[in-house]
């Protein structure tokens, strides 16, 4: 057993194996995986090895692309079967949401190639010809999609690996993980120690153990999964003694089931609510080959639907009933990536389609680990988009509620409702009776829109088809009335956005921006260290700069306000989703010296924001500081008194209007929140939410981290030019930024005006199209309410980017005409934010 390492990979399923494979396949053939018993003798075993394409994160559908492509070319590789159906999938439609649904995906697979057909009914028999299709809409289908044997896919990743160097250890236990004073890992087990640079978790149902060695709560519980494999069923043998091809993966998503082939039989596989969690610490030790009791009264209604759309599924008996645990996380995605607060620690873990998901979960990891970042945007995927409030009460609810909606619509603005609310800021109460629908980011509720008083949905718009996934809206507010109704198109809280926007272009809106994460950098060596690591130049005292942190290939990592409120006293500001991962990042770059110190206070500040032509009117009466533009211009910041209230008041904001960002002390902000809200009332102060905020944002042609800014564009495609300044000096990524402008680029950034936009805008990952030609993709959209326009942003071809190329945006599976605009459509001077 080798007793130094480059990488060990903990965890031999089928994710694990796939990370050695790619490390070695990089070049670094020295690398070990340790399995405390056999190859896949975890969750591996009894996957159902389905290969489903199918999903509408950008990040997730690359890897799941890449696995498929992979997988084909596994057997000529290492001479091993991994028993590769190509057999097709097809996604079966019974209601009008679901096929918004399909076409969005639709959409989004053609932006990163992904093939995928839309059948009628009629062409669903013909490929299906045991399913019934009465009641059908019509379906999807990825041709190049399929089944696999998990088993022997582990073993030929295996074989792969070691003609490349690794070494695999089976048997063999991780009993402890620790820092040695050198810098290394020191992994114990129970067959020696291993020093390494690197250590990889790929644990699966043992994800929260592992962690624990590691001081890490690992946001990961996996829930029971059931699926029947049936006898043998007479039509489906004589097919086969006919040598007809095998029926292809039947997916009705609006039944919450998939079924294919087996053996002459069928598998049925429902994903039922009420399906609880397990190994809530772990699995024990002697755990291997596990399966639980079945309990199949929990399937009937799925068993029902299924026997209805294919009735041979009826018609046969049962051979086998796994229940097996399946790994989840909050939101049903992976973590693929670096832990937190740990150098040289990855993650691999939570992977509920682990099969589909291993090869390019394995190949990213690789690429991070080998060359210091992806080569793809892994921002959906990244372990730090869970902080602290993820552990294990909170986990247990929002992992059984990510399996019980694998299979229902995933609308663009659905807000799920477990453990919420969790994390609140004081105001928020005082928000709830303003009529306030919350979302929740990073575990705060944040205003999404506010609705009138005594705002319903009509129950007739309510749950109106007649399926399984039938969930079209929010739960029952307080007073038992539903607000929100979920939609692919423009949805009920449409026009009352509108009317927020109006507010704030008219008067004074106020907004709750709390969630904010936020960091303090001190020391004699911040202004040194800031410099050195954000491609702008450090605003100057009382200045505030919107500085980029880039990859060291150029593109964007993390985006900042930063402000200096007092001497070698730095304020930073960024998206509240993305707290974790950018204190993450600022930590690992530390000098080492200790000339600069990290506090992070998001906890401790509130922020309201109040914008509109008349935000200077109402804070000038509040406050003994001059307001004024030549005072207080745009991008100042200044430490003054609102009332009672002392706070950072910086002028900026996301809305593209005359406004400022009030940063106060967390406890005084019912105190100041009532004050604006009274004193405003004659300025026609009312609230808004994040919703009528992202439509003045397009407007504005604003970016947003893991959209317009992504480590696969380079600063420059993203068009923020005058953020980055090569000639300040050095800085991360300056010189590989440079050489990608040298090189050339291959996107450029560009604002689109969408025609004939009647009842549903672009959203983002809407494919763009000059001629028969994919040109581009859009990165966000919406309806811009200030303009009066459908609008986007987006990467197409560099030549392509000339405001009046005409180009076509398809949105729903419809091609709409859509123009290249100048940057910011509304008020592009930016006279009334200077104003």
């Amino acid at each position: 057993m080798r007793t130094h390492a480059r990488v060990v990979v903990i965890g031999g399923g089928v994710v694990g194996v796939s990370t050695l494979y790619h490390l070695a396949r990089k070049g670094w053939s020295d690398v070990v995986l340790v399995e405390r018993k056999e190859l896949t003798s975890g969750s591996t075993w009894h996957a159902a090895g389905l290969l489903p394409l199918f999903n509408l994160s950008y990040s997730v559908g690359q890897i799941h692309k890449y696995s498929v492509g992979l997988y084909a070319t596994l057997e000529e590789e290492t001479g091993q079967n991994v028993g590769f159906k190509h057999v097709s999938n097809i996604r079966l439609a019974r209601t009008r949401d679901r096929m918004d649904e399909f076409m969005t995906y639709a959409g989004v697979a053609r932006t990163i190639g992904v093939n995928v057909n839309v059948l009628t009914p009629a062409q669903v028999k013909e490929i299906w010809p045991l399913c019934v299709t009465d009641g059908l809409l019509g379906a999807i289908q990825h041709p190049d999609d399929g089944y696999i044997q998990p088993a022997d896919l582990t073993q030929a990743l295996a074989t792969g690996a070691r003609r490349r160097g690794a070494q695999i250890l089976r048997h063999t236990a991780v009993l402890a993980i620790a820092r040695t004073p050198s810098g290394e890992w020191l992994v114990t087990t129970d067959k020696g120690e291993i020093a390494c640079e690197h250590v990889v978790c790929a644990t699966g149902n043992f994800a929260r153990r592992t962690g624990a060695m590691l001081g890490l709560d690992i946001p990961v519980i996996p829930v029971e999964h059931q699926y029947i494999v049936t006898e043998p069923h007479p039509a489906i043998v004589e097919r086969h003694r006919q040598g007809l091809p095998e029926m292809g993966v039947l997916r009705e998503a609006d039944s919450s089931w998939y079924m294919r082939e087996e053996a002459g039989g069928l598998i049925l596989g429902p994903y039922e609510k009420g399906a609880p969690c397990c190994y809530v610490d772990g699995p024990d030790d002697a755990s291997e080959y596990e399966l639980f009791q079945e309990d199949l009264e929990r399937l009937e209604p799925h068993i029902e639907t299924a026997i209805a759309r294919v009735p041979a599924f009826g018609e046969v008996g049962i051979k086998k009933v796994y229940n097996g645990a399946i790994c989840y996380t909050p939101d049903g995605g992976p973590i693929v990536g670096p832990a937190w607060d740990l150098r040289n620690v990855w993650l691999n873990e939570g992977h509920s389609f682990g099969v589909t998901a291993a090869g390019g979960a394995g190949w990213q990891l690789a690429e991070w680990i080998v060359e210091g970042e992806p080569t793809i945007d892994m921002t959906g995927v990244d372990p730090r988009r869970f902080g602290p409030y993820a552990s294990r009460g909170y986990l247990r609810r929002k992992t059984e509620e990510a399996y019980a909606n694998v299979f229902t619509p995933h609308y663009p603005d659905e807000e799920r409702a477990a453990a919420r609310p969790l994390k609140t800021a004081p105001c928020y109460e005082r928000m709830k009776a303003l009529g306030a629908v919350f979302g929740s980011v990073y575990g705060w509720e944040r205003p999404n829109w506010f609705a009138p008083p005594g705002y319903e949905v009509p129950a007739t718009e309510l749950n109106v088809d007649d399926v399984l996934t039938n969930e079209n809206h929010a739960p029952p507010a307080e007073d038992g009335k539903v607000k929100e109704r979920w939609s692919f198109r423009r949805s009920n809280y449409f026009p009352f956005v509108g009317e927020e926007v109006k507010n704030v272009t008219d008067n004074v809106g106020l907004q709750d921006m709390t969630p904010f994460a936020k960091m303090v950098v001190t020391g004699p060596g911040a202004r040194d260290w800031l410099d050195s690591i954000l491609a702008n130049r450090i605003p100057r005292r009382g200045r505030v700069g919107l500085c980029h942190l880039l990859t060291a290939r150029g593109g964007v990592r993390a985006e900042f306000t930063v402000f200096e409120r007092a001497s070698d006293e730095f304020y930073l500001v960024s998206a509240g989703a993305l707290e974790r991962h950018d204190h993450d990042v600022l930590r690992k770059l530390l000098p080492e010296d200790g000339s600069v110190r990290l506090q992070p206070v998001t906890a401790a500040y509130g922020v309201l924001i109040v914008a509109g032509p008349r935000s200077r009117d109402l804070l000038q009466g509040l406050t003994d500081a001059d307001l004024s533009t030549k005072a207080f211009p745009w991008l100042t910041g200044q430490r003054i008194s609102v009332g009672p209230v002392t706070l950072d008041a910086l002028r900026v904001n996301f809305v593209g209007e005359l406004g400022w960002e009030l940063h106060h002390p967390i406890e005084t902000q019912l105190a100041l929140f009532d004050l604006l809200m009274r004193e405003g009332a004659r300025f026609g102060i009312k609230p808004f939410g994040i919703r009528a905020m992202m439509s003045m944002a397009i407007e504005k042609s604003y970016r947003l981290m893991g959209r317009e800014l992504s480590n696969e564009y380079s600063a420059f495609e993203s068009g923020i030019d005058r953020f980055v300044v090569p000639n300040k000096g050095d800085f991360i990524g300056r010189s590989s930024l440079l050489a990608w402008r040298e090189r050339g680029h291959s996107n450029r950034f560009v604002t689109l005006e969408v025609q004939g936009a009647v009842d549903a805008d672009p959203r983002g990952s809407e494919p763009i199209w000059l001629g028969g030609d994919l040109v581009g993709r859009t990165t966000s959209g919406g309806f811009g309410w200030r303009t009066d326009k459908s609008l986007a942003l987006g990467m197409v071809l560099p030549d392509l980017g000339e405001p009046g190329s005409e180009l076509e945006v398809t949105i729903l599976g419809e091609r709409r005409r859509a123009t290249v605009v100048p940057e910011s459509p509304f008020d592009p001077a930016n006279e009334r934010l200077r104003g």
